[in-house]
């Protein structure tokens, strides 16, 4: 995924609302939402400039401890009257583990070293009692009873336990490479429940390889002796293995050339599914990436990842293991609607075209693999409480098509449920799925309706929308009695999330939160409770707690902001609708304004593009481009306008938006921005010769596409580690939205800006981390020489020699920031 890395994204902090508002102000306070089809402006605050001193790009672009270190990955204690959280420590890499009671004044205390075992359970997993816990730390495995709190060691460095779950025995399960294990907590024993090896199954006896072999085998006495006494071992091996209860049971032995890929043992301990892949043939060493500064003074070559133009299909086999019986099946995905559709044909058709040939549509199975989505941790291997029952998450190689589907366990059968199909791409976020707790329903995630709603299903029958509407549904928690449904969506406005839930049998939904800004929670263990992560436009997030119900009293946990970042006049951009040349839907877009800009003569504007493509940005939360904020808030404080658009492709607005650049990327984006611009100039005072832009990874390929395409729309241009050919980047992010060069050349070839190089009519800066593992150096380094050779003089191009696509170095932010703002100052 294109997203500027923001490892430096763990140190914006804020104060209370109360003590921000007086020098940040915020919309929240004055401003009533409407729905998401009503046309509005969310008004923020105009830059102004004390007298004491201003912003700065050498404070901004500093090392960003000094603005607060800001809680990360919160989660409940187990009892669920304190919360932990994670919090960089000053001037140190290191993560500290906090601990705050929810009646604490304070920020809480940090954990003992001496102690961590017994809190760091972020990643707990709960027996099906609801009784006990357990957990790994530092490879090592804990259990602790719920009721008395007693926390017990049950392995010291000797296991490596992977996919750690409950059996309904009360055992503990987990995975070792190619074997799965069952703990029994009580008396420590350790039960081997299946273990799989990719061979034939072993023999006693060969049989003759030839004639030679076979009359040495009948005429000498004592190799005919050594052959029936490992026939009778053999034999006594086996049957010892099948009457003795004490010995683990046989391996199974699954076809040659496979690797397993994931591993999912049902709760009753009965049966085990294994997804397999075939062993990759060989590892493309073709490509490396120089590091140059490195501590021995010499240049260090890097691994490289694979380009897109490079992959090769990927299919997963389901395999699933009666262990019982001892059997198993290899799961067909021939009953799976559209398993073997050729879905490209029309794409390889136009593609074929183009060379003067045909395409002859063809219905060969389609390479397909359990769905990984990007922003949910949960498992594509679903079971139901009581193990009877599993789903399983599928998608096609292509990025088409993604299915749903149960498995009958009687007849060792996939039978699908749910086909999702897509023209342009399935969305890698989305895709969260679970069984109720006391029933045989599915609930899961769907962009059938055209936006990500939640539906229930049970199987064989039709699916039923519980929450839907145009807007996104996601992040959900669902309680142990099957009441509720807890969600976040953006209902109210585009750029507005709030937590709701709703209610299984009466369907009904209620809106628990109404803070006006970006909203995260986790439901407490005794589900009573709402741990909020907040923030707002100018606000970095912060811990709030809030009974769960509707209009309870938010308590705000933790202060963590300096004094510093406090102190400094940020501007808070207002969230306008821009309205769209090309879609009914408007384009939301930040606007940050100089002070007064209404009264003043025309102004110099700036355009920034976000990353990522299928990220959102205009919402009204703190955003992860804090960077880029302190940035516009310096810019503004200067004189200029300031506009950053969720052009489309953009995250927050539905499927249509998301896929509006299907094999044209850079085109309907750069049209956004144009009308932008055309906003700005209509409604900000802007000079439409005075307008520049810049941005980041995608965004840095948007600055290429707008320079190159459309060289009238800005004077001037900063791509950082920007994309210049798509053939370049990795698969799982591009062949969603361009399929594959081999497949579709057409795509590649109008979607990357190498081809275009010749349009470049105004000035153009570079900035190019050289050890960048995501968007490679390479990029630069060919579009620069493919601008030598078209005479261009009007670009430069900065290098990074330590930095990766996400800047770690103060410096390096500070030199980037600098040439930034130079070439807008020189150029408009």
């Amino acid at each position: 995924m294109l997203k500027t890395t923001r490892f430096l994204f763990v140190s914006l902090l804020t104060a209370s609302l109360m003590a921000c508002a007086a020098t940040s102000q915020s919309p929240s306070s004055s401003v009533e939402y409407q729905p998401a089809a009503t046309v509005q402006v969310v008004k923020g605050s105009p830059a102004t400039t004390p007298a004491d001193g201003a912003i700065t790009l050498e404070q901004i672009m500093a090392d960003p401890d000094w603005l607060g270190r800001q809680p990360e990955q919160a989660y409940w204690a187990d009892n669920s009257d304190a919360v932990y959280y994670s919090r960089k420590r000053q001037g140190q890499p290191i993560e500290d583990l906090w601990r705050k009671p929810l009646g604490a004044q304070d920020n809480g205390e940090l954990v003992s070293l001496a102690t961590l075992h017994q809190h760091a359970y972020q990643n707990r997993v709960l027996s099906h009692d609801g009784k006990q816990a357990a957990w790994q730390f530092e490879g090592n495995l804990f259990i602790k009873s719920l009721p008395n709190g007693a926390v017990r060691q049950l392995s010291k460095g000797n296991i490596d336990a992977d996919n750690l779950t409950f059996l309904l025995d009360g055992r503990l399960s987990y995975q070792s490479g190619d074997q799965v294990f069952a703990l029994d907590p009580v008396n420590g024993m350790i039960e081997k429940l299946a273990d799989w090896q990719f061979k034939e199954q072993p023999q006693a006896l060969e049989k003759p390889a030839d004639y030679i072999a076979s009359e040495q085998q009948k005429l000498i006495q004592v190799v005919a002796q050594k052959r029936a006494d490992r026939q009778a071992n053999f034999n006594y091996q086996r049957l010892l293995t099948q009457q003795n209860s004490s010995i683990a049971s046989q391996p199974f032995y699954l076809p040659e050339g496979l690797q397993t890929v994931q591993v999912s043992l049902s709760p009753n301990g009965k049966w085990l599914i294994l997804a397999l892949q075939p062993e990759p043939k060989s590892t493309d060493n073709g490509d490396i990436m120089p590091s140059y500064v490195n501590e021995d003074g010499r240049i260090k070559a890097l691994p490289a990842r694979q380009r897109v133009a490079d992959a090769k299909p990927v299919n997963h086999q389901l395999w699933l293991l009666d262990l019982v019986n001892h059997t198993a099946q290899h799961l067909s995905y021939n009953h799976l609607p559209g398993y073997n559709e050729d879905v490209l044909a029309s794409v390889k058709q136009e593609n074929a075209q183009r060379k003067g040939e045909t395409y002859q549509t063809n219905r060969l199975p389609r390479d397909i693999v359990l769905l990984e989505d990007w922003y949910w941790q949960g498992s594509a291997i679903q079971w139901q409480a009581k193990g009877d029952q599993v789903a399983v998450m599928l998608e096609a190689w292509d990025n088409k098509d993604r299915w749903l589907a149960t498995v009958d366990l009687a007849n060792k059968t996939l039978i699908s449920q749910d086909r999702l199909h897509d023209d342009a791409w399935i969305n890698y976020r989305f895709n969260s799925f679970g069984w109720l707790n006391n029933s045989e329903t599915l609930y899961y995630l769907s962009e059938k309706s055209g936006y990500a709603n939640l539906y229930t299903q049970v199987p064989g029958q039709k699916a039923k929308a519980l929450v839907s509407g145009q807007f996104e549904v996601d992040n959900l928690t669902l309680t142990q009695d099957d009441q509720y449904i807890y969600y976040q969506a953006n209902q109210s406005h585009p750029g507005v999330y709030e937590i709701y839930r709703v209610g299984l049998d009466s369907k009904k939904t209620e809106q628990l939160t109404d803070l006006k800004g970006m909203t995260e929670y986790q439901l407490s263990p005794d589900q009573q409770q709402l741990l909020l992560t907040h923030s707002k436009l100018s606000l970095p997030p912060e811990l709030y707690l809030q009974q769960a119900s509707a209009g309870a009293k938010v308590t705000r946990l933790t202060h963590t902001v300096s004094k510093a970042f406090l102190d400094l006049p940020w501007t808070v951009p207002d969230v306008v609708p821009v309205p769209s040349s090309h879609t009914q839907q408007p384009i939301y877009a930040k606007v940050y304004y100089p002070k007064n800009v209404q009264q003043g003569a025309a102004k110099k504007a700036v355009m920034f593009t976000h990353g990522a493509g299928y990220l959102q940005n205009s919402h009204l939360g703190w955003s992860d481009y804090f960077h880029e904020f302190m940035f516009h808030s310096l810019l503004a404080q200067q004189g200029y306008v300031v506009m950053d658009m969720d052009y489309r492709a953009s995250r927050g607005y539905g499927r249509d938006w998301r896929t509006a650049i299907y094999r044209h990327m850079g085109k309907p984006e750069v049209d956004d921005l144009r009308d932008g611009v055309n906003w700005l100039v209509a409604n900000a005072h802007v000079d439409r010769q005075r307008i520049g832009t810049y941005g980041g990874s995608y965004g840095g390929f948007l600055t290429y596409m707008s320079l190159f395409t459309q060289p009238d729309l800005f004077q001037a241009g900063a791509a950082l580690r920007p994309v210049a050919d798509w053939a370049h980047y990795n698969h799982g992010y591009t062949s969603n939205i361009l399929n594959t060069p081999d497949i579709d050349p057409i795509a590649y070839e109008r979607s990357s800006p190498i081809y275009f190089a010749e349009g470049l009519q105004k000035p153009l800066l570079i900035n190019a981390p050289m050890v960048d593992s995501n968007v490679f150096f390479v990029d630069t380094v060919r579009l620069v020489q493919r601008l030598i050779e078209l005479h261009k003089d009007n670009f430069e191009t900065a290098l990074f020699p330590v930095e990766s696509h996400g800047f770690v170095q103060p410096s390096s932010w500070l030199d980037e920031y600098k040439r930034i703002y130079k070439l807008f100052e020189r150029e408009l």
